[in-house]
């Protein structure tokens, strides 16, 4: 039977795996994700800051939960806010490009003050959301540090116990 299946390569092979599925040049089609990655990353669409820090701050790396509560919460600020501004409008297909991107320019400035109204409330939401999370975290780690400080000054007050004779 000859199903789809992936199978494991030798570790001198870059690939993690392989994909076969009859009649479907799997090839063919990494080649084709290999070059538009390779062409996005030209074009700068990959250059985002958050890409670099989280290759850089690999979550793996983090040493325990208050660093990643912390990695975490600081991910979470910088991706709250929905970008809103204009964006390029590109046609792919060669057929009737112009006409095809002046079409799609007026269908969008026709919706773009509803979509700017929703993504506005969206932005307030997700920022309301955030500061909470980040005042909880923040009440409670002065708690914490409250108590175990609380609990040095008892423990230094207290005589020493002595261990059995």
């Amino acid at each position: 039977m000859n199903t789809p299946h992936a199978e494991t390569n030798s570790p001198a092979d870059h690939t993690l795996f392989t994909v076969h599925a009859p009649g479907v040049d799997v090839e063919a089609i990494v080649r084709d994700i290999e070059a538009t990655v390779a062409r996005k990353m030209e074009e700068g669409v990959y250059d985002d800051a958050r890409v670099a820090r989280a290759e850089r701050s690999n979550l793996a790396t983090l040493q325990n939960r208050d660093e990643f509560l912390d990695f975490y919460l600081k991910c979470l600020r910088e991706v709250t806010l929905i970008n809103i501004s204009d964006f390029e409008i590109r046609e792919r297909r060669r057929a009737w490009a112009p006409l095809l991107v002046c079409l799609k320019k007026c269908i969008w400035n026709l919706l773009k003050f509803y979509t700017y109204r929703l993504w506005s409330q969206q932005n307030q939401v997700n920022s309301l959301l955030v500061t909470a999370v980040e005042n909880t975290d923040r009440k409670y780690a002065d708690k914490i540090a409250a108590l175990e400080k609380r609990i040095a000054a008892l423990e230094a007050d207290r005589p020493p116990t002595s261990t059995g004779d």
